[in-house]
């Protein structure tokens, strides 16, 4: 990657000026907008595609998590923020990094390695799909599985770990979520919320919920909520 598509949101322009002037040692890194709240960045991040955000937290009306809640496609994300309570949030929502202003140098430099190494790794990873019909071979402590991918009702976020139910059993696996999703048939599988990606052929049946979101039972059991941004995209993906 040439260069790393960036977009600075933050409600106080000095702020965001203070991030331009970190960059400025970062030539690679090609600002191709800003933004002063959640909506102008939202509208910004949908038409531009960027690779990395540095984002606020604290923000008029909407939140730096409020917008992450309403894109369809998350960028990766670094907060840069004057709080510092909101680390374990954002570690949650997968940011790759948190900086409390103001911001120092040495900092700023050790985010822009991680920010390199993520998307360079991200590149090199960029997988093939998985065909529907193909069966993967999982080793889940001393147990082995050849697991058709039909078979596949469920795949849960743990960490850096994803569970995989099928077959009335579970397993764990050393992938993100991320990483399952690219490699997915996505006519098949859909992923409902952060932490969660389901077999469509289970659905059973699909209730409405509040705030339009969507709650969905699996024939397995289990009834799963589709969070707001994706129970949108459902309803188009599936036509409802």
């Amino acid at each position: 990657m040439d260069t790393y598509k960036t977009i600075i949101i933050d409600d106080e322009r000095l702020a965001r000026e203070e991030v331009k002037r970190a960059l400025e040692n970062y030539p690679d890194f090609e600002i191709i907008g800003e933004a002063s709240n959640a909506d102008k960045a939202k509208d910004l991040i949908e038409n531009t595609h960027p690779d990395i955000i540095f984002l606020d937290i604290h923000m008029p009306e909407k939140s730096g998590f409020d917008l992450l809640d309403e894109l369809g496609t998350v960028p990766q994300v670094v907060f840069t923020t004057a709080y510092d309570q909101y680390a374990v949030r954002a570690f949650e929502v997968n940011a790759l990094d948190y900086i409390v202003k103001p911001i120092r140098e040495e900092r700023f430099a050790k985010a822009i390695e991680k920010i390199k190494k993520e998307l360079a790794n991200a590149e090199k990873e960029a997988p093939a799909p998985f065909l529907l019909h193909r069966k993967i071979f999982i080793k889940d402590g001393e147990d082995c599985y050849f697991i058709p991918l039909s078979s596949i009702s469920l795949i849960e976020s743990l960490e850096n770990y994803a569970r995989l139910h099928f077959d009335g059993k579970t397993v764990m696996i050393k992938r993100s979520l991320n990483l399952l999703e690219k490699k997915l048939d996505p006519s098949l599988f859909f992923r409902i919320n952060r932490s969660q990606i389901i077999n469509t052929d289970y659905i059973t049946k699909i209730h409405p919920y509040f705030n339009h979101k969507l709650q969905i039972t699996l024939s397995t059991g289990e009834t799963l909520e589709i969070s707001n941004r994706q129970s949108a995209k459902f309803r188009k993906w599936n036509s409802i």
